[in-house]
């Protein structure tokens, strides 16, 4: 469960409709990405509410008018980012063109690594969150569900195409290969191990494309 007190020593306080206003709207976008800048300084566990509000150029006071906790802003931080961070999913090619097939699951990849590059701060700080609150590992699950949906159609169309293994169940394919490819990415990006970028390009797109036995010509 959140805590009632996330780093102020004050309790939290239920949200009244003063966020509606324009200027509280301002003030809501301003905490939101005051909160994101402090999460990726100092991770989820220490990050503090006195300083995302001073970081928003704000009362301590005012961010309980806009959010009731440190985890309440932090799931509207990870909200914003959701689309961005939402992988497309492997590329069944689309026309049926064998010769887009590898290129379609290069560029879903390519687009997923710059991605958690870019966001590599707040993933990691997201990784702290789901260790100690339930919300933020099924805001988790919830995303990973939907690039999972994706490409289990993908590879289930590519199986119906003769393009991929047969035997392969679609669902636990699509499990593990996302869970490969995020795994890698977080220990590339958030923790730091030296890994040139084109070649991870390179060698996640291989094990997709071999892992499927998809055709390469």
């Amino acid at each position: 469960m959140p805590s009632p007190d996330s780093g102020t020593g004050q309790p939290a306080q239920p949200r009244p409709a003063g966020t509606r206003t324009r200027r509280g709207k301002r003030t809501h976008d301003a905490l939101v990405a005051a909160a994101r800048r402090i999460f990726e300084r100092d991770g989820y566990l220490d990050a503090r509410i006195v300083d995302i509000a001073a970081e928003a150029k704000v009362a301590t006071g005012s961010f309980y008018t806009h959010f009731s906790s440190k985890e309440d802003v932090f799931a509207a931080v990870l909200e914003r980012l959701r689309d961005e961070m939402l992988h497309a999913g492997v590329s069944d090619g689309g026309d049926g063109e064998r010769k887009d097939l590898w290129r379609g699951v290069e560029d879903a990849n390519r687009a997923y690594l710059e991605s958690y590059r870019r966001n590599a701060g707040l993933m990691a700080a997201m990784e702290q969150a789901a260790a100690v609150d339930p919300q933020f590992v099924r805001m988790r699950l919830e995303r990973s569900r939907v690039f999972i949906d994706r490409s289990a159609a993908a590879i289930a169309r590519l199986q119906q195409s003769g393009l991929a293994d047969p035997e392969l169940d679609p669902d636990v394919t699509a499990r593990a290969l996302s869970a490969m490819v995020s795994r890698l990415a977080y220990a590339t990006f958030a923790l730091g191990e030296a890994v040139p970028f084109d070649t991870l390009v390179e060698t996640v797109t291989k094990l997709w494309t071999n892992a499927l036995c998809m055709p390469r010509d």
